[in-house]
């Protein structure tokens, strides 16, 4: 959509009228973004040089569904059941509504719930803050209702609990088929996922029907690195041999090197011979310093999306998602990294980062806080 811009001339006879009202807040210069009061400090992504006077002023969640609306309208233009599940953000689901003179109620995001086809949440019942935790009576509560909006929209759910220990995992499954959710049980975080569980020795509700859409899967498996199965065939072979109805992978296997349409082709199909789904894990909110798109000239001038580091992840650097330069490498024609995934034969994809936006409203105890 786009931005209307005011002349710099008009910018003091404005700020003359809106002083006032910023004056009777409670905080100087408090405003409103997505139904929450945020401080300008925490709603000011680095403008570019050139930016005019109140472009910082974003409604970060809002710029996430955008995003995630545009990657979805580019997949289906080149392939029309290709699917769209973000992690987390479930606070994306509802937005403000506008029409409210308070602007506290909070009604479904038509949009953006049109535009994806499930979410996938972690640790829903276990793993918040510790493998094998139970999570707070509050967490689970509040997890759930969310899910329960999702599923009442029609989307598939899928959770991810980092569980470890037979008795805990087994509860995962038993809770999550109760609730109509997919489970996966995580024995690590992040690129760590990286071998077949061993722990269920199958997948849970294990069968050897095809899944040919979300609506079929009933248990997946999350391989995040894939290089310690060696050659790419043996690692496709090794997955091949499992049931599970989902298989969510990197795009490379090893570092610069992507998986094959053979690969992804042969991961489609289980060890009874059905045929399953395969999505590629897609980062939409960081950016990776060992990902193709970086450029050597990157190293001595950052480009101006590119925010601060994440914590505890070398090389890796939080995003302004909504700016033009970060679009262009996720949805910028067929050289795209979201175009590689279609042309590479995969069933869908996974946007992992989408919580980026609470980096930008309120900065590294905000993404924190929100775990």
């Amino acid at each position: 959509m786009p931005r209307l811009r005011l002349r710099r001339s008009f910018w003091p006879i404005l700020l003359l009228f809106l002083a006032p009202a910023f004056a009777t807040a409670q905080v100087p210069g408090q405003v409103r973004a997505d139904g929450r009061e945020v401080l300008p400090s925490d709603n000011l992504a680095t403008p570019d040089a050139g930016a005019l006077p109140g472009e910082g002023l974003i409604d970060h969640r809002e710029e996430m569904r955008r995003l995630i609306q545009a990657i979805s309208t580019f997949a289906r233009d080149h392939r029309r059941d290709f699917a769209i599940v973000p992690i987390n953000g479930l606070e994306l689901l509802l937005k403000t509504d506008l029409t409210d003179p308070d602007q506290e109620r909070r009604v479904p995001a038509a949009t953006y719930l049109r535009t994806i086809h499930g979410v996938l949440q972690r640790d829903v019942f276990f793993g918040h803050p510790n493998a094998n935790d139970r999570n707070s009576k509050e967490r689970r509560a509040r997890l759930r209702e969310r899910l329960k909006q999702a599923q009442d929209h029609g989307l598939s759910v899928l959770v991810m609990d980092h569980v470890t220990m037979p008795g805990t995992v087994s509860q995962l499954g038993q809770l999550s088929d109760r609730r109509g959710y997919a489970a996966f049980a995580a024995y690590a975080r992040g690129l760590n996922l990286n071998r077949l569980p061993r722990i269920p020795g199958h997948p849970f509700a294990e069968n050897g029907r095809s899944a040919l859409s979300l609506r079929d899967v009933r248990n997946f498996l999350v391989i995040r690195d894939s290089g310690g199965f060696g050659r790419q065939d043996a690692f496709a072979m090794e997955v091949h041999g499992t049931n599970y109805d989902l298989v969510i992978v990197d795009v490379f296997h090893r570092l610069g090197e992507p998986l094959t349409k053979r690969a992804v082709e042969t991961l489609k199909y289980k060890k009874l011979g059905a045929k399953r789904l395969v999505f590629a894990h897609v980062d939409i909110g960081t950016a990776a310093a060992y990902r193709y798109y970086w450029r050597p000239e990157w190293i001595g001038a950052l480009p101006h999306w590119v925010s601060a580091p994440v914590p505890g992840e070398a090389d890796r650097y939080f995003v302004e998602y909504w700016q033009p330069g970060w679009r262009e490498i996720l949805i910028g024609g067929t050289k795209s990294y979201i175009y590689g995934v279609i042309d590479q034969g995969y069933d869908g994809v996974l946007l992992d980062g989408i919580e980026a936006y609470r980096y930008f409203e309120g900065g590294l105890e905000a993404v924190q806080a929100g775990l």
